[in-house]
């Protein structure tokens, strides 16, 4: 059978009834979920309207419309948070998991899943050593995609024709840098200004490398052939803009060598690591970029001097030998001593032999003249003329043969006209010879020859030897007698 219902009052004297019923004195209407969720919105917000929270970041994670979710957690409580886009973009760090940051903003509550949350304005990491491990972190990720390897760097340019530098324009590095530069080797330097702290200091740097290298070469700005990063010293938050992955990759994707100096020597960033050379400072890039003009001038006159020395060698070494060789050789009075010697006694010789034969014709003379007195030459005359007349040559006998020869030889004058060959040539004769002169009196010579001379009584006439020249045929159809006009 039925249990009767029992009418149950709890500690606040309200019955747990089937349908709600106001109480007596109860002048409280129920709230609904929405207005007891804004309650406690504004109450939160009120009772914790600036907070600093310190923990690690959590679940990071970037929505398409840029805001940022994350949770912030420690070894006891996880405590949701988000963050604009406006202050999203502002951050000078990128979140990651594990991070330890301090957050500022505002506790909130977010009806539609009963959490309470922060709205956070801003976001530190959470000390140095926080810092260091950041770094530490994205240099190990860097490296592990091979942005720092030894492999990847080029040699930079002994003698770079234009530096670019990627620094603040009214910093003291440029003047260092534009000092150092000008003491070594004037050179032609393009400065990119940008911020090198602070927000977008890490956009305009990374923006700054990669402008240099998609300059053209043969563009109306003249591209570099070496880009210097380049800071003061600093401390870890000052110089994180060049620990950013945006100007670490700019650097390695750099087409261009780069060299980093950022900071003093003890200070290290990721971009010395993805440089192709890192200078302790921005006056030691300058040093690194170019040689010392003064060296290279002292060089190349060192280099002259030794080719100067060694086109000369050559000359220097055959003059030792040559006089090595002279040295050996007899002096030119020793060699002309046994001639000058031999000179001497012919001389001597040929002057005694003059003398001797002189006086010995001078001798011969004094003979010959003692038989040669005037009376003497008289006596052989007179001999001589007695034995002339003893051999009958007396002019008459003399004049006699020359009648008989001159008789003789009369009629031989008188037939020698007649053989004259040029003489029948007064009677119209003509005398044909070669052109050696020989007369010709056959035909068959005369043909062999080339050339005939024929002389007349008044002259000689060249003539050319030729065929004989052929009979026309007479024409059948002309009368005999008379001759073919064509």
């Amino acid at each position: 059978m039925p249990v009767p219902f029992e009418d149950d009052d709890d500690e606040y004297g309200r019955s747990g009834g089937l349908v709600a019923k106001g109480t007596a004195g109860d002048n409280a209407a129920p709230l609904s979920v929405s207005e007891i969720s804004a309650l406690l919105k504004r109450t939160v917000e009120d009772r914790f309207g600036f907070v600093r929270l310190r923990g690690e970041l959590s679940g990071v994670k970037r929505a398409a419309s840029g805001h940022l979710y994350c949770c912030l957690k420690d070894d006891k409580a996880v405590l949701d948070g988000v963050m604009w886009r406006g202050g999203a973009q502002r951050l000078a760090f990128r979140p990651e998991d594990g991070i330890e940051v301090v957050a500022s903003g505002k506790l909130t509550t977010y009806p539609g899943r009963s959490k309470y949350q922060i709205v956070i304005e801003s976001m530190e990491i959470a000390g140095e050593g926080a810092l260091l491990a950041l770094l530490e972190k994205l240099r190990a990720r860097l490296a592990a995609e091979g942005l720092f390897d030894a492999g990847r760097k080029r040699p930079l340019p002994f003698l770079p024709r234009v530096i670019g530098v990627v620094t603040s324009p009214t910093g003291a590095v440029i003047r260092d840098i534009l000092h150092r530069l000008a003491d070594r080797f004037p050179s032609r330097v393009l400065v990119w200004p940008v911020l090198v702290q602070g927000e977008g200091a890490a956009a305009q740097v990374a923006q700054a490398v990669r402008g240099f290298s998609a300059l053209a070469p043969d563009g109306p700005v003249p591209r570099p052939d070496l880009v210097i990063v380049a800071r003061g010293g600093g401390s870890i938050e000052d110089l994180w803009s060049f620990n950013e992955e945006a100007v670490v990759r700019a650097i390695a994707e750099c087409t261009i060598p780069v060299i980093s100096a950022v900071g003093h020597e003890t200070d290290t960033t990721l971009a010395d690591h993805a440089a192709d050379r890192r200078a302790p400072t921005p006056t030691a890039a300058a040093e690194i970029a170019v040689p010392v003009r003064a060296e290279l001038l002292a060089q190349l006159d060192e280099l002259a001097l030794r080719k100067r020395r060694c086109a000369l060698r050559p000359v220097t070494l055959g003059r030792e030998r040559l006089e090595a060789r002279a040295q050996r050789l007899p002096r030119p009075e020793a060699l002309l001593q046994q001639a000058t010697q031999r000179l001497d006694d012919a001389t001597e010789r040929l002057r005694r032999a003059l003398r001797d034969r002189a006086a010995g014709q001078r001798e011969r003379l004094s003979s010959t003249a003692a038989k040669l007195s005037l009376p003497l030459l008289r006596q052989r005359a007179e001999m001589a003329r007695e034995r002339l007349g003893r051999a009958g040559l007396g002019p008459v006998l003399l004049e006699r043969r020359l009648a008989a020869a001159r008789h003789a030889l009369a009629p031989i004058g008188r037939v020698l006209p007649q053989l004259d060959p040029d003489k029948p040539l007064d009677r119209g004769f003509v005398r044909v010879t070669a052109s050696d002169g020989t007369t010709l009196t056959a035909r068959a010579r005369a043909e062999k020859e080339t050339a005939l001379v024929l002389k007349f009584r008044d002259g000689d006439l060249p003539v050319v030897v030729g065929p004989a020249p052929r009979k026309p045929a007479r024409s059948k159809s002309a009368p005999p007698g008379q001759g073919d006009l064509f």
